[in-house]
């Protein structure tokens, strides 16, 4: 427990950095200008204890009450706007102060000593940010909270959430204290105090609009992407120190899209060889620069190869691979190794996993997960002898790379983020009921549920499934283990979305937002058989 608040108490001290944080300094050092020496040390008590309580009893009342995580941030973006106008306006800013005034003179009756414009009227404003704070903060206050408390009893919830909040609001008195020392020593700032207030506004407004529009989430978004187009040297670009002979396929029942290949045939051809399983998102994602290569270079002598390894039991299903090769337009050669013999020969260990294969048989260059796919489309050309512009890849195709959720095993061999009290009950009938709160990128269960090694099984007609996520897109591994086609209610933020029919074993679609976004969604089951392996996000 101590070590869990010390380490809320830093991340509390760090999100002085955040975008989030943007809005509620220039409130803070407006509201510290007036009044008495200890005015700023009751703003930042003020907002310490408001945001713990509000913190603490809004996940429970969001979830209970499947209130729209959006609504609410935008209810706190036009308070923060009204306050900002507040602050523009000398009318409007004496009244405000009035009011908190009042406030401070209704807790002097009951100190018994004046305190005029001191501790009692900032502890009232500083209650007041922490409420418009807390959901305006976002996804990134959310999951640091939600992550430091989850499967704790409710005092050491309380207790961590408080290190989190004292973090938070230390940097924010040093700053209020400071700014009101230097304000009331410089002359210009006496003389001026209006118009600094008025500054302050503005940035308050300008915040609000970083906020609301989602620049701040964009900026973290491209953050993470070069800043610059990858510069590619003339040779091979982040080639192996020690080429090796490519491992020969073996085991592969059967071919696809070709008869059997073998590495000794295929010399004097640039191959690359792609591990894939047709459930694997990170595999689906990188399929449309795989095809897009196969139209531009294979008349110039590349030749990709796919062997599809399975993750799963049922993806050894040679028919449920064909349907894949048709939904996704594959038309190049497909080596079924549901043995994994041809994964072993190589040593492999990832889904997707991509080799590339000069003309004399040597693996020249690998690249593990999604991504890089300038640097492996400059190395084929380099192995061609061409140069040429790159391949064209659909805009609604190409990869999405932000923080989203992570994809999320269910079976107990891989679960993680699983928020029950209980904890899962391998292989047994067990009946849960969903935790009182969930946290962001956490899942949960509600009804009776079997829970195997690599999936879990629906046991009545009520079972539910409940997730916290944050992704733009929403997919599931699901199948039937009674053969008959299973339906699944869907339901967003408590608004039901639509039913999902599931006939086979693949990946569904569930959501496809317009953006990335924080939501809460619940899948009904309703018939027993359902069976559930991963959600994976877009």
């Amino acid at each position: 427990m101590l070590l869990d608040m010390g380490l809320a108490l830093v991340e509390g001290l760090a999100l002085i950095l955040s975008p989030c944080i943007l809005p509620i300094l220039p409130l803070v050092l407006s509201t510290s200008m007036d009044g008495g020496k200890t005015r700023p040390l009751g703003i930042i008590s003020g907002f310490i204890v408001s945001f713990c309580l509000f913190a603490f009893f809004s996940r429970w009342v969001i979830l209970t009450l499947h209130i729209n995580l959006d609504v609410i941030k935008y209810v706190s973006l036009v308070l923060l706007t009204l306050l900002g106008l507040v602050m523009l306006s000398t009318r409007l800013s004496e009244k405000f102060n009035a009011f908190t005034q009042t406030l401070a003179n209704i807790g002097n009756r009951y100190s018994h000593h004046g305190n005029q414009g001191g501790f009692v009227s900032g502890l009232g404003i500083g209650v007041l940010i922490g409420l418009i704070w807390t959901p305006c903060a976002g996804p990134i206050l959310a999951a640091v909270l939600v992550e430091v408390i989850r499967q704790k009893s409710n005092v050491e919830g309380f207790m961590t959430l408080l290190a989190f909040s004292v973090g938070a609001g230390l940097p924010m008195l040093i700053i209020a204290l400071m700014g009101r020392t230097i304000m009331q020593k410089l002359g210009f700032f006496k003389r001026h105090s209006q118009g600094v207030r008025r500054i302050l506004g503005l940035v308050i407004l300008f915040s609000v609009v970083f906020i609301s529009t989602g620049f701040d989430q964009k900026l973290a978004v491209s953050s993470s992407h070069s800043s610059a187009p990858t510069v590619l040297g003339a040779g091979l670009n982040d080639a192996l120190a020690n080429p090796y002979p490519a491992p020969e396929f073996v085991g592969i029942q059967p071919w696809l899209n070709s008869p059997p290949l073998s590495m000794q045939g295929l010399k004097g051809k640039v191959v690359l060889i792609d591990f894939w399983t047709y459930s694997c998102i990170n595999c689906v994602r990188t399929l449309p620069y795989l095809r897009a290569w196969d139209q531009k270079y294979r008349s110039k002598g590349l030749v990709i190869v796919g062997v599809h390894a399975p993750e799963f039991e049922f993806e050894k299903n040679v028919d449920n691979i064909q349907a894949a090769l048709t939904r996704y337009r594959i038309h190049y050669p497909v080596a079924v190794d549901s043995n994994l013999s041809t994964w072993d020969n190589f040593h492999n260990l990832y889904w997707p996993a991509h080799y590339l294969i000069n003309k004399e048989g040597q693996v020249v260059y690998t690249h593990f997960g999604e991504g890089d796919y300038d640097i492996m489309e400059h190395n084929i050309q380099v192995l061609l002898g061409i140069s040429e512009k790159p391949a064209v890849i659909p805009e609604s195709e190409q990869a999405l790379n932000y923080h989203q959720t992570p994809e999320t095993y269910l079976g107990f061999a891989r679960a993680d983020r699983f928020d029950n009290t209980s904890g899962l009950k391998a292989n047994v009938n067990y009946y849960y009921t969903f935790p009182l709160t969930l946290a962001t990128h956490h899942w949960g269960l509600e009804g009776s549920w079997q829970v195997n090694e690599d999936n879990i099984v629906s046991m009545d007609s009520n079972a539910k499934i409940r997730l916290n996520f944050n992704a733009q897109k929403v997919f599931m591994v699901l199948g039937s283990n009674t053969g008959k086609p299973i339906s699944i209610s869907l339901v967003l933020n408590g608004k039901p979305l639509k039913q999902l029919i599931v006939d086979r074993h693949t990946l569904y679609q569930l959501l496809d937002l317009k953006t990335a976004a924080n939501g809460l969604l619940e899948l009904k089951v309703n018939q027993p058989g359902l069976e559930a392996y991963t959600f994976t996000f877009g």
